[in-house]
């Protein structure tokens, strides 16, 4: 007779806590952790012992950091709120996109870069649960460094500048509870337009077995877009760019929020990852590992 044998459940292959502590662990979560953390507090160092400390931040030309002009740079000074939307504003275009990219470009590459990703498949985990775990731990990193970011920023801002209500660059100041709710929605949209960095990166983590390469590339790729959409020349074309709608988050700040930017922007970034992870499905379905 042959021995028993244990009923297999792909469901108990790679669990997600045991891939999101595996990654936490990695050097470049810490460093993407430091860097939302340390970028607030160069900025109010900047701003308390900088040249222009003693003109209020702003220097003399005006349009300054914290000038008293009303826009989210010349707020940033005017309280915590304020500076912690300042702060999405500077890491929304660049530094959250290499670290989303990074997060979901780094994760199946690295596995074929450094040989174990066959030996995960023998082990034996599903291709599809692989993805969807390495995925799905990809987007939580990406969240919480974001939270962080947000978080970090109001806490340094409120020590530094006070917690008083958000002052909108439209006129008028916020409750406290309005000002929760409206940072609330700017960083549940930015969140949303991180999608598509992440999406491209993840395709380019299965196409690849260079980690450095997928992220880079959809970077660059992003870049690209952002170029474009700067030519005014290209008109209405812009509007399938999924760059076009990545400030439409100031809607937010106004009286009553506009939501009909936001809502193109969140349904295009959606749609542009559904794609880009069923493309990436699908190619790794077909794909010869041999590393």
């Amino acid at each position: 007779m042959s021995a028993p044998t244990l009923d297999y459940s792909r469901h108990d292959t790679l669990g997600l806590r045991v891939e999101l502590i595996r990654q936490i662990k990695r050097r470049r979560t810490l460093v993407a952790f430091l860097l939302v953390v340390a970028l607030p507090l160069i900025v109010v160092a900047a701003v308390k012992f900088g040249p222009s400390s003693d003109d209020g931040g702003g220097g003399n030309g005006g349009g300054g950091f914290g000038d008293g002009d009303f826009d989210l740079v010349g707020l940033a000074t005017s309280g915590a709120w304020n500076f912690s939307l300042t702060m999405l504003l500077f890491s929304s275009g660049f530094l959250l996109i290499i670290i989303a990219a990074m997060f979901l470009g780094d994760t199946v590459a690295s596995e074929a870069n450094w040989s174990t990703l066959r030996y995960l498949l023998v082990a034996p985990v599903p291709r599809r649960r692989l993805l969807w775990t390495k995925a799905v731990v990809g987007l939580i990193l990406t969240m919480i460094v974001l939270v962080t970011l947000v978080v970090a920023s109001w806490a340094i801002g409120a020590v530094a500048f006070g917690a008083g209500p958000l002052a909108s660059p439209f006129g008028g100041a916020l409750t406290q509870g309005e000002s929760l709710q409206r940072l609330s929605v700017i960083t549940t949209y930015i969140a949303i337009t991180l999608l598509f960095p992440a999406g491209f990166a993840f395709l380019m983590s299965v196409l690849t077995d260079v980690p450095l390469g997928a992220v880079g590339t959809a970077v660059i790729v992003v870049i690209i877009f952002n170029i474009l959409d700067a030519i005014d020349a290209l008109g209405n074309l812009r509007r399938f760019l999924p760059t076009d709608y990545g400030a439409a988050w100031v809607d937010a700040l106004n009286p009553v929020i506009v939501w009909d930017e936001m809502a193109i922007g969140a349904a295009y970034n959606l749609m542009a990852f559904a794609v880009l992870i069923a493309i990436a499905v699908l190619r790794f379905d077909r794909k010869d590992i041999t590393s």
